[in-house]
């Protein structure tokens, strides 16, 4: 399975005025609900939300770290053309809680260590 796995990753930035409680809360509570009644696709979505700022001090450039993982490519090019199609309602309701122009999305070379490795 896992040799086919494909694994996306985002960074995201909350629209402008948009406090860090009413990001997470909106993409949590109706987004996320959103993007999967629309069609099944990734076996994986985790959301990982960054603070204000790093040990350091150095101010966050995004608000949200997103990664999905997908059976294979079919299965993740099906999924974007439901999900991006005209009239789905993401578009929609990215433009609520994101400033989508900021949005950067990789696909990425996944390699897993430990417990979660491949034939462990």
């Amino acid at each position: 399975m896992w040799s086919s796995v494909i694994t996306t990753i985002a960074f995201l930035k909350a629209r402008a005025g948009m406090s860090r409680d009413e990001f997470v809360d909106h993409y949590e509570n109706h987004h996320v609900p959103l993007v999967l009644s629309i069609a099944s696709g990734p076996f994986y979505y985790a959301r990982n939300y960054l603070p204000p700022t790093d040990e350091r001090g150095f101010p966050a450039e995004f608000d949200a770290i997103t990664q999905m993982r997908f059976a294979d490519a079919a299965t993740r090019r099906t999924w974007l053309s439901l999900v991006l199609a005209p009239g789905s309602g993401i578009a929609e309701d990215e433009e609520r809680f994101l400033d989508r122009s900021r949005t950067r999305s990789w696909i990425v070379d996944e390699r897993l260590s430990g417990e979660a490795a491949p034939g462990r």
